[in-house]
This record gives C-alpha cells, structure tokens and sequence, in this order.
C-alpha cells in the first residue's frame, strides 16, 4: 500500500470543497454526495464554515484509491485565512491545485503556485466547472501554461469524460519529453516514455498533470483519482524519529490537539515525545470522527492531545523546524470588550493564538490593551464570532491600523557599553540593508582572540531573542543583516546579562546614526488587484487609483456583467492603507458589476512616510525597553551616556571606516 498525503487548495468558490466531496464519494468514503450549499458537505462541519458556505479551518478525510491510502487535507480558499493553508504546505507529499473555468487563474491562485514553489509541493492541477456555457478548455490550459509553468499539461479531455489517469495521453508524451533535455534525448533514442520517468518529473514540480471536470456533477473525478493512484509516490521516510506539527486544535472538551506527520520511525503510546512529555493516546482523524491507534508508522498523520509547548512548524525528534510563513499579517485591531472581562478576554485570544501564531496576540499592561493582528476584515469577523460561540464572550474590535516595517538603506557600525559597577560588555555590530522579503538575519565575523565563543552564542542569541524595532515609529525591524564584528568582556566581571544589554543597545545606537543620516526606511503592506469594472467606468477607476498611490498595467477586455455589458480589467498594485476600504466604493459606483480582488503582494517603502512618522510620534530614546544609550563606569559608579556620545566613549576602536562603510552601502 502507497501512503500519500495530499492537500486540496484553491481560491474562495473554485469549487474545492465540492471537489473533496466527489473524491470521497466516487473512491466509496461516502454513500451520500453532500453539498456546499446544502450545508452537509462532510469537511465543513464547522457552524461558522456552514453559516459562510466558507472553509475556514484545514480538515482531514481519508480514502482508498486502489492501492494508496489517501489522507486528504482539505484548506482554506479565502486569502484571510492563508495562514491556515501555509501550515499544512510543509506535510503535503502531494497538492490538488482547484481552478474555476469561469475565473481562471485569479490573485490568490498565484499566492498558491508561489507558496507550493516555496514548499517543494508537486501538485496535480483540477479545472473545475468545465460544465459551465463560458468555460474554454483550450484558453484554460493556455493560460495556466502562460501564468503557472509550461509544464501544465493536460492528462485527460476538456470535458472531462475520458479516463486518461491510468496512462499517459499518447498527444502528450512529446510536450511532456520537451519539458527536460535529458528526457527528451532519451525519449528520441528509445522512443518511449518510461512511467518512472513521469513520475519523477511531477515529483520534481518540472510537470503539472491538468485534470479538466465538474465536481459537482462528478464530471473528471475519475480521471484525477486514477491519475494519484498512477503517478503519485510516496515520501521518503527515515528509520530514525521524526515529526512535524502542522497544527493545533482543541475538542469539544477543550482539550489541546497536536497534529503531527511522521517523517521517520514510529510512535506508540507512553512514548515521549518531548522532554518530560509522553503520548498519552494516538488518534487518527476522519472528518470530526476519530479512532485510536497502538501505533503510527513513518508517513503517517496522527493526533496526541495534551501535549504542551508544541507549535505549527515545529520539527520533533530528527524533523527540523519549518521555514518562517511568508504570509504575515498586514492589520492590527484593538479589541473593545464592552461589558466583558478584559483577563477573560486575553485568555480565549491566547488559546486562539495557540492555535493560529499569526494572531500575535499583544497585551499592554499600561495601556490596558488587547491588540490582535489579522489579514482582513472577514477573518475580524470570524475572530468575533468564534469568542462568541466557543467562548461565550460578546467583544468589538475599534478601528484597524496599519503593521508597518522599518528597514535599513545605509551601512553603520553601533556600539553598546554596559558597564554598571562588577559588570562589563561591549559590542560592534555591523548593520547593512539586505534584499527585499529576507527578513532579519544575524552572523559574527569576530575572531575568537577577540572575543570568546561563549560571548559571540550570547551576542547571536540575544539578536533573536526578541522582535527588535526599528527608530522611525518602532515597527518590526526587517531585510537587515546584523554582524558581530568586534567586542570586548572582562575576565572578571562579564556575565552573560551584561552581552545582552550591549547586544541591544548596540543595534539601536546603530540605527540611531542611521536615523540622523537618513538611512532608515519605512515600509507597509501591497497589495496587487485585481480589478472589474464596465468600459464606461476605466476612467474613474485609473483616477482612483492614481489618488490611493497605486500603480496599474494597461487595461484589458474581461469577462462580462450579469446583465451582458463588457467588463474591463485593471491590475496593479497598490498601498494596503489607501486600498483596504475601495472593494465598497467599486460596489457603489458600479452598482453592483464590478469586482475587486486584492491579495497582499508583500512590502514596499511607505508611500507617506513623514505622516505617518509624526502621526505616530514614537520617541525611541524614551523606549526603555529598547533604549540606544549606553553604561559606563567611573569612580566605582555607573552612569549613563547618551547614543551620540557613546562612539567617543568606547573602549573598542571601530573595525570599520565611513570610507567601507560607504563601500559596503554602495555593493
């Protein structure tokens, strides 16, 4: 038996969960063929997902096709809950990528094919909808060829009668040859393709089998079934341990839920897990349904409840931790608890965030203050339903505001001095601007005669042991490379808290010279739209978007209104501060016709920055917490000095120049 893992994904209303119904029906998991919009489909079984017609939560069912034992995952398909959907990504041995004939290849079918090029997932591609009088099978397989990969090919007919899942159609043996020289050459001299040559193209994401169908009306369904069974492989296992959370839960009873995949070895009750923490009973999911098992084998999906500590991408045992979600949070909401507890409140959000880290749930003692970050406004309001329902707690949310990030366009070398009387510290580091989207990386290039091994996994470790911030308006510090350069402790009196204090105060004296030259910068969310508006109405729309900052490519011929009138189509991008509200406006003034689809395309410098600099009127030297002033000692005392006056200060000559500091900024 084949074990195989696989994920559905799609856009919102691609038809996705209706596709995951028909798998189980045709493969026999189920007698009845629920619906969507009947509400008894078998994957929503959520009240919010049913209320919705939405997937909100990822869901698992299992099934049998021939000789594969299928776990199906299936996710969320509105961008709002991305999050949800990225987790799942890293476990996936397969993914069923759902495109609606009658949308096409939309904004967030994009954010999908670039989060399954980031996860290494091979993905099966099913045109759903086919059955619909504007669907154009030819124009469809173009364009997923055009927008996706050139390895889009199709694996079975356009109306998706023919079963073509246990062979490869003989039309597309050529096209699939072309898409790998080494392929091609042995196809010429031998004439044929060998099925294990197929299968390793579609493992290496070089080919994408394109199924064309009608879920709804069952249509391609046994075209995609025969297709896994016949080209899917499964993982590589290890015999040693491993296994990766790809997420966390609570039952009804309120008990903590760890969903695991085994990557090697095997799992039984009463082993441990993790230090001082061992399985208490193994479950195996089936819809809302679950039975207990003696034992999980490499490859497998499990449930232990009661563990603690545990988090979506944590590796356990031989499995490495997963990659940092590329899909952030662009919204920061304050939460209004009107009659409630305020504790009652922070305890139901931090359960929450157990289960979704993306909510970063932030409490401000001072202030009073619950704030939460989010995508959009449609996961706000399943954030509020959901205290509502689970929780029993009736809350409002006051008006959101931007999360915006500071980077750096300038090289400079901050020092920190810790020296309080028996103390002593000091650090250089070295802080330079690094591409767009690479986050905050640290490294030393320190010789160990300068300063000790010891002192250097201090100085690295205390960079990441905390969000640092930048000096403009105290937002998240991104795409800056932090380098340990120099340092000095004392024999005597250095103690690892002393590297802690130096190491902070050291990137923020930094970014504080950088402040005074101009070498800071601002950024904020983007977004790329995707906007449908009458002919009559492009001029108004070019205006609008001028005025919210944006940028647009020149409009093209779309699809048509419901009452017939030609619809014109507008991409581009755009601030996620001036666009967030348009999707009422384009309602208003196209009464009705128009759409706008908006995805967030990642961060670009703030296209405001002076406003919102003052209006936040963040004074970094009065952040204690994150002060850029140094400590010094004189006549058996400490004392402060100021971030200015510290390079005059220090005990450490500087390792770099103005002159290779420039160099550096320059390179």
């Amino acid at each position: 038996m084949k074990h195989i893992v696989t994920g559905i994904v799609a856009h919102v209303d691609a038809g996705k969960t209706t596709l995951s119904e028909a798998l189980l029906y045709r493969s026999g998991a189920l007698r009845k063929l629920g619906r969507v919009d009947n509400g008894d489909s078998f994957l929503d079984t959520d009240d919010l997902e049913k209320q919705r017609g939405i997937t909100i939560f990822s869901h698992q069912a299992n099934l049998m096709l021939g000789d594969v034992t299928l776990n199906l995952l299936d996710t969320p398909g509105h961008v709002d809950f991305a999050s949800q959907t990225e987790q799942v990504l890293s476990v996936l041995d397969y993914a069923i990528l759902v495109v609606s004939a009658t949308d096409g290849v939309q904004g967030y079918t994009r954010t999908l094919w670039r989060l399954l090029a980031r996860y290494h997932v091979p993905t099966f591609i099913f045109v759903n909808k086919m059955d619909a009088v504007v669907a154009n099978g030819a124009a469809m397989l173009k364009q997923l060829q055009t927008v996706l990969a050139p390895g889009c090919l199709p694996f079975n007919d356009f109306d998706g009668t023919a079963v073509a899942g246990a062979e490869l159609p003989a039309d597309v043996v050529e096209d699939v040859a072309t898409l790998n020289d080494d392929v091609l050459t042995a196809y010429l001299d031998e004439g044929n393709l060998p099925s294990k040559t197929v299968r390793q193209m579609i493992k290496q994401r070089e080919l994408f089998p394109v199924y064309f169908g009608a879920a709804l009306k069952l249509q391609g369904v046994d075209a995609l079934m025969a297709g896994i069974q016949r080209w899917s492989t499964p993982a590589e296992t290890t015999a040693e341990f491993g296994a990766k959370v790809f997420k966390i839960t609570h039952d009804e009873q309120g008990e903590r839920l760890t969903w695991l995949r085994l990557t090697g070895g095997d799992l039984e009750p009463k082993d441990e897990l993790l230090p001082d923490q061992k399985v208490n009973q193994l479950r195996q999911y089936n819809g809302t349904r679950y039975a207990t098992s003696s034992e999980i084998h490499a490859g497998e999906i499990c449930v232990v409840p009661g563990l603690t500590g545990t988090a979506p991408g944590q590796g356990i045992g031989a499995a490495p931790d997963g990659q940092r979600p590329s899909l952030q949070p662009v919204l920061t909401y304050a939460v209004d608890p009107l009659a409630e507890d305020l504790h009652a409140c922070l305890a139901a959000l931090r359960e929450l965030e157990d289960e979704d880290p993306q909510l970063n749930v932030a409490w401000s003692q001072h202030l009073q203050e619950i704030r939460v970050q989010v995508m959009g406004k449609i996961q706000l309001e399943v954030l509020k339903q959901l205290l509502s329902d689970r929780f029993h707690l009736n809350v409002a949310f006051g008006a959101g505001s931007i999360l915006y990030q500071e980077t750096v366009t300038q090289a400079v070398e901050g020092v920190g001095h810790f020296e309080p009387l028996r103390h002593y510290a000091e650090v250089h580091l070295l802080i330079e601007p690094q591409p767009r989207g690479s986050g905050l990386t640290v490294a030393a290039d320190c010789s160990l005669e300068v300063l000790g091994k010891n002192w250097q996994h201090q100085v690295l470790a205390n960079l990441k042991a905390k969000e640092q911030r930048g000096v403009l308006v105290g937002a998240p510090l991104t795409d800056v490379k932090i380098t340990l350069v120099t340092g000095r402790a004392s024999i005597v009196h250095s103690v690892g808290g002393d590297f802690r204090e130096a190491t902070w105060r050291a990137l923020r004296q930094g970014l504080m010279m950088l402040r005074t030259r101009g070498g800071c910068e601002l950024l904020e969310p983007w977004y790329r739209f995707h906007l449908e508006v009458g002919q009559e109405q492009v001029g108004r729309a070019m205006t609008d978007i001028q005025r919210m900052h944006g940028e647009f490519e020149p409009p093209v011929a779309g699809g048509v209104t419901t009452n017939g009138q030609p619809l014109t189509v507008i991409t581009g991008t755009a601030p996620v501060a001036t666009m967030r509200d348009y999707a009422q406006e384009v309602r208003a003034y196209t009464h009705g016709q128009g759409q706008l689809e908006c995805v967030v395309s990642g961060y670009q410098a703030c296209h405001d920055t002076a406003a919102v600099v003052a209006a936040k009127a963040y004074q970094p030297v009065a952040d204690l917490e994150n002060t850029p002033d140094s400590v010094f000692c004189a006549h058996g005392a400490g004392y402060p000095v100021a971030w200015d006056q510290v390079p005059a200060a220090a005990h450490v000559a500087y390792r770099y120049s103005a002159a290779e500091l420039a160099a550096k900024t320059d390179h």
